[in-house]
């Protein structure tokens, strides 16, 4: 089945002038890796603090919504991605299937158990930030959602949402510096993900937090050293990441005077920035630069949007970084499969906009 599947996708995507168009079959091709992913408990990367014998449960009993695709994190993103789907494709097979296994995923008691979770003694920061983000990013995909059943599924998600957003709430006051690596624990990347939250909400508290952990964080940096990137196991650009960030919390005309102190080489028609290679995809550390190629493209197809005279170059080279790995997504090893094509749908839904 796999095989078949990586052998359709690839077909798909060879078509020249509609590579990057994400079609309800290229959906369906994607959505394959996570509907069986979310379900598929073993193996399985807990990340958990164990406190005493009584916390050696299987991962669907200690997380009864998020136990599949090897962490909780990569299945709370695998989550988001479905949903996404059920908003893009509405009355299709497709999103009817998704929608049938949310109604019974999404329920008060599985919910109110992935709470306690983060309530047992040494577990409270679990996830801190990279999944805190991602659980905020399916919350607002329920919210903008038009399918009438999201509203109950946003209802259900939410005290769990609450309990992040207060997370996020204490720990930021309490964050003297950012954390700039190119993994899981990079701040700029949970902040994008928590303002998006914060405006769709309405949250004006949480918004003003973040908007000024992100001046205090970034304000002052001056010449990023991109060309020291990417370090071997980053699956995040610091430089293009904290970039995204800053021009979604500064005026334009801030972001312009900003840019040019931090990464004065983005404004040159010369800038240049090669894919990631990856050499080892079976190996979970190595694997991570398909997903460096993926969210450096979502970074540059952002940024087109506030820098136009840069536009076409940058989507150019983020086009570039997208072409690098998108085939990797589907039929390659569970090390990467079971979190890629998050990772590329997003890069994908970054270009739609930004070529509108």
């Amino acid at each position: 089945m796999k095989i078949i599947s990586y052998l359709i996708f690839s077909c798909l995507f060879l078509t020249a002038n509609a590579q990057f168009d994400l079609t309800l079959q290229k959906a369906e091709a994607l959505a394959d890796v996570p509907l069986n992913c979310i379900e598929k408990e073993y193996p399985n990367k807990l990340g958990q603090v164990l406190n005493g014998q009584s916390d050696l449960k299987t991962p669907e009993a200690l997380h009864p919504v998020f136990y599949g695709c090897f962490d909780w994190h990569s299945s709370v993103h695998g989550h988001w991605l479905l949903s996404k789907f059920v908003n893009d494709y509405p009355g299709t097979d497709l999103s009817n299937n998704i929608s049938n296994r949310w109604n019974e995923r999404f329920t008060t008691i599985k919910v109110i158990k992935e709470v306690n979770y983060f309530m047992v003694e040494n577990n409270k920061n679990y996830e801190r930030t990279y999944g805190w983000a991602w659980l905020l990013k399916l919350q607002t995909e329920f919210n903008i959602s038009t399918n009438k059943q999201a509203t109950d599924w946003a209802r259900t998600l939410l005290p769990l949402t609450n309990t992040i957003v207060n997370k996020f709430k204490k720990f930021l006051p309490k964050l003297a510096y950012p954390i700039r690596v190119g993994e899981h624990t990079n701040t700029a990347f949970a902040l994008t993900f928590a303002l998006e939250y914060a405006r769709n909400v309405k949250d004006l508290e949480f918004e003003k937090l973040i908007v000024k952990s992100a001046k205090d964080f970034y304000l002052n940096d001056k010449l990023s050293p991109l060309t020291w990137e990417p370090s071997g196991f980053d699956f995040l650009s610091p430089t293009l990441t904290e970039a995204n960030l800053m021009a979604e919390v500064l005026s334009e005309a801030e972001f312009s005077k900003w840019i040019k102190t931090f990464l004065p080489s983005i404004l040159k028609s010369n800038f240049t920035l090669t894919p990631g290679i990856v050499n080892d995809r079976t190996d979970g550390k190595l694997v991570h630069l398909d997903g460096l190629n993926f969210s450096r493209a979502w970074c540059l197809y952002r940024l087109s949007k506030h820098l136009p005279k840069q536009k076409d170059h940058l989507i150019s080279i983020a086009d570039q970084h997208l072409e690098a790995s998108m085939e990797q997504v589907i039929g390659s090893d569970y090390m990467g499969s079971h979190w890629l094509a998050s990772f590329l749908v997003y890069a994908l839904d970054m270009r739609k906009e930004a070529i509108q």
